[in-house]
C-alpha cells in the first residue's frame, strides 16, 4: 500500500470515532469505549495537527497521532480500520508511520504503548525494532489495564 498523511479532518474523525469497532478483546480500541477519549479526539481543539489521517489512494485506512516528547523524542498512537487488522499489514503501515515521523519531525527516537494483552501488536513492535522499556498501570475505558511502554532508536 502507498500509505499518505494529512491532518485529520473533523469528518474522518468522526467517521473513525463511530464507525470503526472492533471484535472481541480489541473492541477495548474502540474510540466509544473511553468518553473522555472520544471527547479529546472529535474536538478539532484537542487534536489539533498531532493527530493524522492516513490514506491509501483517498481511502482511509488507519490513522497516526504523534506527540511532541522533547526536541528529538516522538510518542506516536496508531490504529488501522478494523477490517484491516489481523492480515499481516501492520508491519507495512508501521514502517510507513515511523518513515514519515522520522522526516517530518527529525524524530531520533519514538516512544508508544501498548495494552499489554495486544500481543498481536506487541510482536510487529518488537519484528520492527522497539525496545520494551517496563509497564505501567492505566485507568481507561472504565477499569485500570496494564501497558508496555516501548521505545525506537532511529539510526
Amino acid at each position: 500500500m502507498d500509505y499518505q498523511f494529512n491532518i485529520m479532518t473533523q469528518k474522518q474523525a468522526e467517521n473513525i470515532a463511530f464507525n470503526w469497532h472492533y471484535d472481541g478483546a480489541y473492541s477495548f480500541y474502540d474510540m466509544e469505549a473511553d468518553m473522555e477519549d472520544l471527547d479529546e479526539f472529535l474536538n478539532p481543539e484537542t487534536r489539533g495537527n498531532t493527530i493524522f489521517a492516513v490514506t491509501n489512494n483517498d481511502e482511509l485506512v488507519a490513522f497516526l497521532s504523534v506527540d511532541k516528547v522533547d526536541d528529538t523524542t516522538f510518542e506516536i498512537g496508531l490504529g488501522m480500520r478494523p477490517d484491516l487488522t489481523g492480515r499481516g499489514r501492520g508491519l507495512e503501515f508501521l514502517k510507513a508511520a515511523m518513515d514519515f515521523v522520522k522526516s517530518e519531525f527529525k524524530a531520533e527516537k519514538i516512544t508508544l504503548s501498548v495494552a499489554t494483552f495486544n500481543q498481536r501488536a506487541i510482536k510487529v513492535y518488537r519484528k520492527i525494532g522497539f525496545k520494551d522499556k517496563g509497564t505501567f498501570m492505566q485507568d481507561t475505558n472504565g477499569s485500570i489495564f496494564e501497558f508496555l511502554k516501548m521505545e525506537y532508536v532511529c539510526y
